[in-house]
């Protein structure tokens, strides 16, 4: 605290509050506060004391959350930044939202990391945060995947501070990224009941990605009784996978599961899917969902029943 008085000889100043009718930490409540002042001691002046009125600048933080391992925001951005270059990250008391369409809007992503993923969270009021996402990765990067990360962010901020703690040492890093008015549209987006559902091993879906990309821009995706196709046909040639439902008692994570109430085919532009197989190194598993007519809803479920959602739009007629 800083206060003007016109004995200026007296360098050193005790203060001591006369009025403390407010909590400390609650400076947002008052601009005034009335302190005694007691000048250092000299040979040459005898202690004496005064009132003096100083006027505090407000400084409130609305949201902090901690998360135990920086990894999870870390491999989050990654997984998105390709797809959207700006965005909001909307903070209420449930938890962290994002949701944001790519410049062609054939691609949406949505995530939710529920309250109980950070330890401890506190947001006193919904607030939104637009950040730049290449931007956020340049700092993520200055974070070891097991160091312990902390938002901040003040009423009515201009940036979101970010501190990274070693789990193992003293270290102690701390970022402010300044913050952006995005002007985002929230699109509903409805409940359905999909027609098929696919849960297979995430590293699987990466790896029919991966390969099929190498042959065509365009993947079908048909689901029936017998397994699920992925099928692509292009300049060079053609190929197919096909997956069958089954289970493995041993071996949980290579399980294959498919609900299907009708059959589906539709057809989907590659270069989106390989995106979205950038968020595999959030879960072992992935879930498909598909409809006639309606986009395909990839999910990564994360702790705490968090999640990470794309959806894409089909490719119809002469886009196929």
């Amino acid at each position: 605290l800083r206060a003007s008085y016109h004995h200026h000889q007296y360098q050193t100043l005790n203060l001591t509050p006369i009025s403390n009718y407010c909590h400390p930490h609650s400076f947002n409540h008052y601009s005034n506060l009335q302190y005694r002042i007691f000048p250092a001691k000299s040979e040459e002046h005898p202690i004496r004391q005064w009132t003096a009125r100083l006027t505090l600048t407000p400084c409130y933080v609305v949201l902090e959350a901690r998360l135990e391992q920086a990894q999870l925001l870390k491999k989050v951005v990654d997984a998105i930044k390709d797809l959207v270059q700006d965005c909001n990250f909307d903070c209420n008391d449930s938890g962290i939202a994002l949701q944001a369409m790519d410049n062609s809007h054939v691609a949406l992503v949505s995530m939710m990391l529920k309250s109980e993923s950070f330890s401890p969270f506190r947001c006193d009021r919904n607030i939104a945060l637009g950040i730049n996402l290449t931007s956020l990765q340049k700092v993520l990067r200055c974070a070891q995947n097991e160091d312990i990360l902390t938002l901040k962010a003040e009423d009515a901020p201009d940036v979101v501070n970010m501190v990274f703690e070693s789990a193992d040492s003293d270290r102690l890093s701390e970022y402010d990224i300044k913050l952006m008015d995005i002007d985002q549209e929230h699109l509903g987006i409805p409940d359905t009941e999909y027609a098929a559902t696919i849960n297979m091993p995430s590293s699987e879906f990466q790896r029919i990605c991966r390969d099929l990309t190498a042959l065509s821009e365009s993947v079908s995706i048909e689901c029936t009784k017998e397994g699920v196709k992925f099928a692509c046909n292009g300049d060079i040639g053609s190929g197919a996978v096909t997956l069958r439902s089954h289970t493995d008692v041993e071996k949980p994570d290579r399980n294959v599961e498919i609900n299907l109430s009708e059959p589906v085919a539709l057809t989907f532009s590659l270069k989106y899917l390989v995106n979205f197989c950038k968020a595999s190194g959030l879960s072992d598993s992935v879930r498909l969902c598909l409809s006639n007519e309606v986009p395909l809803l990839v999910e990564y479920a994360l702790s705490n029943n968090s999640y990470l959602r794309f959806y894409l739009a089909p490719k119809i007629g002469d886009e196929e």
